[in-house]
């Protein structure tokens, strides 16, 4: 079984809740299912899970290279060279990340309101990204994009592979083919 779910913002990738910050457990997901990956808890969107543990394996190796697609809210304007540094390489503290691809874009008409609001400053510009990655280390779109210079102030994940969350409303999940 292999399950697309649209996880909301601050809402763990986990089926413990830890403090104050709710878990899967709360969104009548089948038993039996674990999370391949993860999405931080202040970024939104596509989790798959599964009960097969070799898809999991195959969903989060590295080697297996699935493009993993994120819409990103940076602070900032950033010019066409800052956008090609993603895609060349950036240094991190656990070594050079690059994007497959990346580009400036509209915002997504498909993007419900966050809760909370982002907080954003009259004085500064926002600007929406998509970025396309092959990995998936800690925190690694929000640390390539203030490595160019643009804090991330939203993030969320459109597809992972051939899946992704449309028709999903946030906290809402469906069974899809593996």
């Amino acid at each position: 079984m292999l399950i697309a779910f649209n996880k909301p913002m601050n809402v763990l990738s986990q089926f413990t809740p830890e403090g104050s910050w709710p878990a899967l457990d709360g969104f009548g997901l089948p038993k039996g299912v674990y999370a391949a990956g993860r999405l931080d808890r202040d970024s939104e969107g596509l989790l798959l899970l599964t009960d097969d543990g070799r898809l999991q394996a195959r969903i989060t190796s590295p080697r297996a290279k699935l493009p993993k697609t994120y819409f990103v809210l940076v602070e900032g304007v950033p010019e066409a060279a800052d956008i090609g540094a993603l895609t060349a390489g950036v240094a991190l503290k656990d070594g050079p990340a690059r994007a497959e691809a990346a580009e400036v874009v509209a915002a997504p008409g498909w993007l419900w309101p966050r809760d909370p609001p982002v907080r954003l400053r009259k004085s500064i510009t926002d600007t929406w990204l998509r970025i396309v990655l092959t990995e998936g280390r800690n925190r690694q779109v929000r640390r390539m994009c203030a490595a160019i210079g643009f804090p991330a102030l939203r993030l969320v994940r459109w597809s992972i592979g051939a899946h992704d969350f449309a028709g999903l409303a946030p906290g809402e999940w469906r069974e899809v083919a593996g």
